[in-house]
């Protein structure tokens, strides 16, 4: 799509791409941005791609972009797509992304960010030290290809047994931690020996581990529910599968693409290879890509597990006492199966959310008890120099986008673009004046990650929560950061 291409307005914060763009759209496109954001996402092909995705076999309503959208392997990330599994519908590898399962967790604290603000920089150089992070990063949570194995099947609940956690972090955690289904016999060699040291490893690029502090609150009754208030330290842990979910997708991706001429599939992308959900190639992928999911569920709780130790080494108190409960933790980038209103009639689809988050309302079913009346968590960070929010879901996110909503700020700047314009020295100085404190594996990380390179988070939120599929909590700034 031309960035002079013409976007129909519905209101403010949707925009549609007419199925009339291009011959071969089975539906429209949906683009959830206001008028200021749609400059940014014109600066790239995503636009394109949102178009590309409505050609999917099976694909129902629309193909879905959120605020943060930009240019991805065959979907943009910051795009949502369902396909109906009962009329042929497709999965695809390129809707769920390289990191499968990359996603977010916070935790709360009983810490006031004026009882602890010296004791900043510690811990940040205790995590930085205790967290193995960087390209390729190796853990101290070393296992045999037997555990491994099993770490694909019971996801976080693994590491549970391991004791490296309680039963009340699966609760508040997305599918309990493990995601049923998965097939270890579907994870190639290469994938298993991409993962095997690789457990509680942070790793790199975006990826990161923050202490924040409550700088703002939106909804007091909810602040309650989850025990938040002003100025109150919070945490958020920011990874993935790694090297194993890496390696799944770009399996997959090149097995995949024969089933375009086998299942006579017409996509105007090669990156969108797919085959139908119940083909057995389909299954394959579900199977081997739920192994990569539950991997990531239990690297993120094996990180929570090594943050609480390391306040307990600074504080000399137990994590307990130190009220370090986890809220929630949640996906983004995978598919799932799921039930949905379609037309009137509740159907079986495949949600592909790739750089987006589910975002379910109260009451469904999947939500432990403890966010029935809330509607679910819905985390959403930003760059380590703005700020990052706590959401909740809503029935309209349930009528509109599958119970989804967006991952984080989005990229503006090529990780290439920001380094080759930003100034390191001039981006510390920066972010020490705001009061945070950054440490990394790499120079060249934080200069790619810094804010300039980002859409700015609040922008992008304001538009979730005006279209009412997110509801806004509260929100919080980083004050130490530690990046993979």
């Amino acid at each position: 799509m031309s960035s002079e291409a013409t976007l129909e307005k519905i209101d403010d914060y949707r925009w549609r791409i007419p199925k009339s763009y291009k011959p071969g759209m089975r539906v429209p496109g949906i683009v959830y941005a206001d008028e200021k954001l749609l400059k940014d996402i014109r600066q790239d092909k995503a636009l394109e791609q949102v178009a590309n995705v409505a050609f999917l076999p099976g694909i129902v309503n629309a193909s879905l972009a959120m605020p943060d959208i930009h240019w991805g392997f065959g979907f943009p990330i910051g795009g949502v797509a369902a396909t109906d599994i009962g009329n042929d519908g497709v999965i695809s590898p390129g809707g769920v992304g390289y990191d499968i399962n990359c996603g977010v967790r916070m935790l709360k604290t009983n810490f006031q960010y004026d009882e602890i603000k010296d004791k900043i920089k510690d811990l940040v150089y205790a995590l930085f030290s205790d967290v193995p992070s960087g390209v390729g990063s190796k853990g101290d949570i070393r296992v045999s290809a037997r555990e491994e194995r099993e770490i694909l099947v019971k996801g976080a609940k693994w590491a549970v047994e391991k004791g490296y956690g309680t039963e009340e972090d699966l609760e508040c955690t997305e599918e309990n931690g493990a995601i049923q289904g998965a097939d270890p016999l579907a994870v190639s060699d290469r994938a298993y020996e991409r993962g095997k040291a690789q457990s509680g490893t942070l790793g790199s690029g975006n990826h990161f581990l923050e202490i924040q502090v409550i700088d703002q609150l939106y909804d007091r009754d909810l602040c309650d529910e989850f025990g938040l208030t002003l100025g109150q330290i919070t945490i958020m842990i920011h990874s993935g599968s790694r090297g194993l979910g890496y390696q799944v997708c770009d399996d997959y991706v090149k097995s995949m693409i024969h089933c375009l001429s086998k299942y006579n599939i017409n996509v105007p992308d090669r990156q969108l290879a797919c085959a139908p959900v119940n083909s057995q190639e389909g299954k394959a992928y579900l199977g081997a890509m739920k192994c990569a999911a539950n991997y990531a569920w239990a690297n993120r709780q094996c990180l929570m597990h090594l943050t609480r130790k390391v306040f307990e080494k600074v504080f000399s108190m137990s994590w307990q006492k130190m009220g370090m409960f986890l809220i929630y933790d949640v996906a983004h980038n995978i598919a799932k199966i799921e039930k949905h209103i379609v037309d009137g009639r509740e159907k079986t689809v495949c949600v592909h959310r790739k750089g987006a988050t589910r975002a379910f309302g109260p009451g469904h079913p999947a939500l432990p008890d403890r966010y029935k009346k809330t509607g679910q968590p819905v985390i959403i960070p930003g760059d380590m120099g703005r700020n990052s929010y706590l959401l909740v879901g809503t029935q309209k996110a349930m009528e509109e986008t599958f119970g989804s909503a967006c991952h984080g700020a989005g990229r503006l700047k090529s990780r290439t673009a920001a380094a080759r314009t930003i100034n390191l020295n001039t981006l510390l100085k920066e972010l020490e004046a705001k009061g945070i404190f950054v440490k990394a594996s790499g120079r060249g990380t934080i200069v790619e990650e810094a804010p300039q390179a980002y859409k700015d988070v609040n922008e992008v939120v304001d538009v979730v929560h005006n279209a009412g599929i997110s509801k806004r909590v509260c929100r919080m700034r980083p004050v130490g950061v530690m990046k993979g």
